[in-house]
């Protein structure tokens, strides 16, 4: 039999049920409700709803939603990141629309658009349809799409779901032409986490959500925040389950010899290097002891959600569940594993989350999938069997058992998380701290002041090894003072990768480059738009591209003599964060840190003055490094044989006054620098390239204190639209001297080249 058609989730018709709604809502979803009908009484606003995870938060806005919106023949767009986000809700309308709230239609249709193949496409959106739960970057690349669907509307509704990442360019690309196209419309921002990150992203939150709720009053362009509840009041009121702790020590030793990268790839990715991940995911004697854990108490256990650190591990764990005789299977969130190459179908997953619903699994182990917006309240248990960097991660994993009773799920939640012996540099969160405090998601002054000096010693930790190593010259690092040598500050920031990862950065400043870059944050709008980025709607800059804006901001703001040096990779990612985010990532001072206690100097003297030799110097030392509570030596050093080394060089410089100045006893031949391009002197005397080009600029400008092209005669204040050009080129015998210098803007200078 030919088959002309086939039933399909991705669109369709709700219809209006007549039955009685069993589901009551809780006094806090009632609260936000208000204030939200309070922000509905005026026109366009912009504000965010923040239940923690358990909350509710996708049946509180789906249930206003039908109400304030779709009963009153009101359009509305639902955005999210993550296929599963969009699926969650369009089962959200559909399961919550009854009668008593809609009573004046009898029906709305829908459409779930992304890149998965089960769903529809933007090309295929009809101006009937009611509500549109679409993926960002499907509506991102293709805004056009929305224009008959949105034409002749006076108002419409625009959700983003996890809100906290709607401060990726695209999400502000498809509300501002949204904004643009309807005269009024009521922006809603959904999160359990508005503050999950760093500071500078917290400012461009707000100044997408401006409208909040304050004493039962509306407060325009101010709070942004309509109605949020923490986890502990929600814990207090029985919707949430009480947690309760379980740690278990697996005496398995990891990461004792981490190099530079791989601790560079746990802080910035939160991702374990792929050889520790197997040794992970193989170790028998950690398996046997999470699967032995749950046997102990598998009734009051009951169903349990395992967090494994990859495919391997989690198979690995499903296998001796079985082999116990627990009903156990794994999902994972990527079709491919990167470490194994194991493929999983997304349509595997859901049979298996369903099998999880109805009981028919005692445990589901998972890898990155079960964090975000996935509701499954029967689970009572989690095992954390995979470590996190991530306060947000650890809240995301937690938070999958905290189903209360009130919520239908249990009076206790267990959390049962294993403790390996890891390399004491990483900061590995403990689940126990997202319960302490006023606000789960902000450090203490000394968890801070911890995790930076574990930044810093992360970047330094390449410099130390650096001077052990007696095939590179480290003579002039090793003579700059070493309190220099600290960082005065970073910028820490996150930005995602064209691959899907978060990568979070931090790039340390020091005495040498704080202006340096100071003068590129000013300058990066004008340098973006120099290269015909300004108005790229593309979050991701071609690698090309990025390379040369990089060799700009070398050329114009990090020339001239820097210790530690210039990294270009810093630079790249600052250019990553500003394509997504059209802001400059904000600098974070380090005065909290007592820089002094970390700057081996004072140590050095004292050993010099009191003539400590011997056993009492060696005493001396240990007792300053096994001191934990009185300094952050070991911390800052990471490795004993750093530390100890940087007090023998700071001694040596102390007795030898002058070491690092070497007597010249060869007459060498002379070379003309003026010979030789301007990145060739920068090599050899970074300071006469940087006199060269500023004064190639200062004699460009023109009255008004303006750089003025050469050739077009293009004025601007910043330096970064222009480039140093020699006017008799060097391959027709120019020199590197300044009456042969002048600037161009790229343009021309382009064209020159071309040209040439």
């Amino acid at each position: 039999m030919k088959v002309n058609d086939i039933t399909t989730h991705s669109f369709g018709t709700v219809s209006a049920k007549t039955s009685a709604n069993p589901r009551t809502l809780y006094p806090h979803q009632k609260h936000a409700m208000a204030n939200l009908d309070l922000m509905n009484k005026g026109g366009s606003f912009s504000t965010l709803v923040v239940l923690p995870t358990g909350g509710g938060k996708t049946y509180t806005a789906s249930s206003w939603l039908i109400r304030n919106a779709l009963d009153q023949k009101k359009k509305i767009l639902w955005l999210a990141h993550r296929q599963m986000l969009l699926d969650q809700a369009a089962e959200s309308f559909q399961a919550y629309a009854y009668k008593e709230i809609m009573p004046h239609i009898s029906s709305f249709t829908y459409r779930i658009i992304s890149g998965d193949m089960n769903h529809d496409r933007m090309i295929n959106i009809q101006k009937s349809d009611d509500l549109l739960i679409v993926g960002k970057d499907s509506a991102g690349r293709n805004l056009k799409a929305l224009d008959k669907w949105l034409k002749d509307q006076k108002e419409i509704f625009l959700v983003v779901d996890e809100a906290h990442h709607s401060t990726a360019k695209t999400y502000r690309r498809v509300i501002e032409y949204v904004q643009k196209k309807v005269p009024v419309v009521k922006l809603i921002g959904l999160t359990a986490t508005p503050f999950r990150t760093a500071e500078t992203e917290q400012g461009l939150l707000s100044k997408i959500y401006r409208d909040g709720v304050l004493d039962h009053q509306v407060v325009k362009n101010e709070s942004g925040i309509a109605y949020e509840i923490g986890l502990k009041n929600l814990i207090n009121t029985g919707i949430l389950a009480r947690p309760v702790f379980e740690q278990a020590y697996t005496d398995q030793k990891y990461g004792e010899s981490l190099g530079i990268d791989a601790l560079r790839s746990i802080q910035e990715l939160d991702e374990l290097p792929t050889d520790i991940q197997q040794e992970i995911a193989k170790s028998a004697a950690r398996n046997k002891l999470i699967v032995g854990k749950y046997l102990e108490k598998k009734a009051e256990y009951g169903q349990t959600l395992v967090f494994a650190v990859n495919i391997d591990h989690a198979i690995e764990l499903a296998a001796l569940f079985r082999k116990a005789g627990v009903a156990a299977d794994y999902i994972v969130s990527d079709i491919r594993d990167a470490a194994t190459g194991v493929r999983i179908s997304r349509e595997g997953n859901a049979k298996k989350i369903e099998e999880y619903r109805q009981g028919k699994l005692n445990v589901l182990i998972n890898v990155n999938i079960l964090t975000e917006g996935v509701d499954l309240p029967q689970t009572s248990t989690v095992f954390l069997a995979r470590p996190t960097v991530s306060t947000i991660l650890m809240t995301q994993m937690v938070g999958r058992a905290l189903r209360g009773r009130a919520a239908h799920g249990t009076d206790i939640a267990h959390i049962v998380y294993f403790i390996d012996n890891w390399n004491e540099h990483i900061a590995w969160v403990n689940p126990e701290s997202i319960f302490t405090g006023s606000n789960e998601f902000t450090d203490s002054p000394t968890e801070k002041r911890d995790s930076e000096v574990r930044f810093i010693s992360i970047a330094k930790m390449e410099e130390f090894a650096s001077i052990l190593d007696d095939a590179i010259d480290t003579s002039k690092l090793e003579a700059v003072p070493f309190e220099k040598r600290i960082p005065v500050g970073m910028y820490n920031f996150t930005y995602v990768e064209e691959s899907g990862v978060d990568v979070r950065r931090p790039v340390m400043v020091y005495d040498s480059t704080k202006a340096a870059y100071e003068e590129l944050m000013k300058s990066l709008p004008d340098l973006f738009e120099s290269f015909g980025q300004k108005d790229n709607p593309d979050e991701y800059l071609p690698e090309q591209v990025l390379n040369e804006m990089e060799e700009q901001c070398r050329e114009t703001f990090f020339t001239g003599e820097m210790v530690p040096p210039y990294d270009p990779k810093d630079v790249i990612s600052i250019l990553k964060y500003y394509a997504q985010n059209s802001e400059a990532p904000a600098f974070s001072t380090f005065a909290d840190i007592d820089r002094k206690r970390i700057d081996v100097t004072e140590i050095a003297q004292t050993l010099y003055d009191q003539g400590l030799g011997g056993r009492p110097r060696s005493d001396y030392l240990n007792k300053l490094w096994d001191d934990r509570d009185h300094n952050m030596l070991s911390t800052f050093f990471g490795r004993k044989i750093y530390f100890l080394n940087a007090v023998d060089i700071e001694e040596r410089k102390i007795a030898y006054p002058g070491i690092y100045e070497e007597e010249n006893n060869v007459t060498y031949g002379k070379r003309s620098l003026e010979s030789l391009s301007l990145a060739e002197i920068g090599k050899i005397d970074p300071g006469r390239e940087r006199e060269l080009r500023d004064e190639a600029f200062e004699k460009s400008r023109n009255e008004n204190g303006e750089y003025v092209c050469a050739h077009c005669g293009m004025k601007s204040r910043s330096r970064v639209m222009f480039q140093v050009d020699h006017i008799v080129p060097m391959n027709r015998g120019g020199k590197s001297v300044p009456e042969n210098l002048q600037i161009l803007c790229r343009k021309c200078n382009g064209l020159k080249g071309d040209k040439l």
